[in-house]
């Protein structure tokens, strides 16, 4: 499995210098080359053609920098129309076309493979061509030597090295030994996630509490002159301040995301709409809470240490069901934290049956079996089946023929 170890550099002023010619030399030949497809809308751009234009005037300065970082560029854009014309074609989630790039963009990168000659030192500094040693703040050790270095700075001006690296499989389950517990998640906003053991998680906002900072260093950056130095500083203070809350949100869910999957050997969780919660008056609730962020964490954590991990359907009906009887019962108010069943009068706490449902579920799901009929009487995922004789219609040889086919 590949992973990617992300570690904080501290470049010299030189290696600044170095680093800013660098993301300038692969931000050009990026745009040149999407330039180019956009004219003549050919599918790619030839190396020689990358080749020729080093070799002339307005163009000779990209030399200064390694050639690797400007072809890695070439293939970014290639990545970039496949991923695009794959989401026309339906094969995956549509995205917009590639963009040019800018140079006030909020993230710069290059990236270097094994072919470029770079190299971590004896002294535990990263050595990359024609930029000279960098100071690395390892946090941990990699886990093996890594196949590539992605050297990128963001928009508070801080600067990381981001190592690609192939874990072992062997060494991983050893970490984290099989254990016979499982676990359901429902995840809130009042709670960040209830566990189907009862154990509550309090949200905790970290941008809510970040607000006031905020506020006061963007009212700073109002006051600015645009294209003054303040007013740079200012972005700057901006962007770390912003920083700061997205670290510690990081921080939190890779903490909460590895006590549960060492914990149980399987983890389920609903499969929220979050883009359709964004669009509602409690979208900067949910943005604050980075559920998807850590449903991802908890998806390649599974994977990687051996654990059985399923999505619950949206549509599925936990807040509703009765997990003792499985009496279905009306829609709840979220104002409304618990409720008393009329099968079986069995008081419950509305998070924590809505994660002992989850739970069950999830069990069924991982086990590829049908899953259980949604609020309004069907099933979650409706299978497909052949259309009514009443709807056939004739081929041209004469021949009855299906001209579709209907869900229940």
């Amino acid at each position: 499995m590949q992973l990617r170890y992300n570690f904080r550099i501290s470049p010299t002023p030189g290696q600044c210098t170095a680093l800013a010619r660098a993301f300038g030399c692969v931000r050009v030949v990026y745009n040149d080359a999407l330039r180019i497809r956009e004219d003549a809308r050919e599918a790619g751009l030839p190396s020689k053609r990358l080749t020729a234009s080093k070799k002339t005037e307005p163009r000779a300065w990209l030399g200064e920098v390694s050639s690797v970082v400007l072809q890695q560029s070439l293939r970014d854009l290639d990545t970039a129309y496949k991923n695009f014309f794959d989401g026309l074609k339906g094969k995956r989630p549509r995205i917009g076309a590639p963009r040019f790039k800018s140079r006030r963009d909020n993230r710069q990168t290059i990236r270097f493979t094994a072919n470029a000659g770079w190299k971590i030192t004896p002294g535990g500094r990263l050595r990359l061509p024609k930029i000279g040693d960098i100071p690395v703040k390892w946090s941990r050790s990699l886990p093996s030597t890594p196949s590539t270095v992605t050297v990128a700075k963001d928009a508070a001006g801080r600067y990381f090295a981001s190592f690609v690296v192939e874990t072992d499989p062997a060494a991983d389950l050893d970490r984290m030994p099989a254990t016979a517990d499982e676990v359901g998640i429902d995840l809130g906003l009042t709670y960040f996630a209830v566990l189907c053991d009862g154990r509550k998680v309090s949200a905790p906002k970290f941008f809510r509490r970040a607000e006031r900072k905020l506020r006061k260093a963007q009212r700073n950056l109002a006051r600015k002159t645009k294209g003054s130095n303040n007013r740079r500083k200012a972005v700057v203070k901006v962007a770390r301040a912003h920083a700061h809350a997205a670290n510690a949100r990081r921080d939190f869910h890779h903490r909460l995301s590895t006590t549960i999957v060492r914990e149980n050997q399987a983890v389920y969780v609903e499969d929220l709409a979050v883009k359709s919660l964004a669009r509602t008056r409690l979208a900067k609730s949910v943005h604050d809470a980075g559920w998807s962020a850590f449903v991802s964490m908890l998806e390649y954590k599974t994977a990687r240490y051996g654990r059985v991990f399923a999505r619950v359907d949206r549509f599925f009906p936990s807040s509703r069901l009765c997990s003792a009887c499985g009496f279905k019962d009306g829609p709840k108010p979220l104002n409304v934290p618990e409720w008393t069943c009329q099968g079986c009068g069995t008081v419950h706490d509305r998070d924590v049956n809505a994660a002992v449902n989850i739970r069950t579920e999830g069990r069924k799901v991982a086990a590829g079996q049908v899953e259980t009929v949604n609020g309004s009487g069907a099933q979650v995922s409706p299978g497909s089946v052949p259309a009514p004789r009443d709807e056939a219609a004739t081929r041209r040889d004469g021949q009855p023929t299906v001209v579709g086919i209907l869900a229940l």
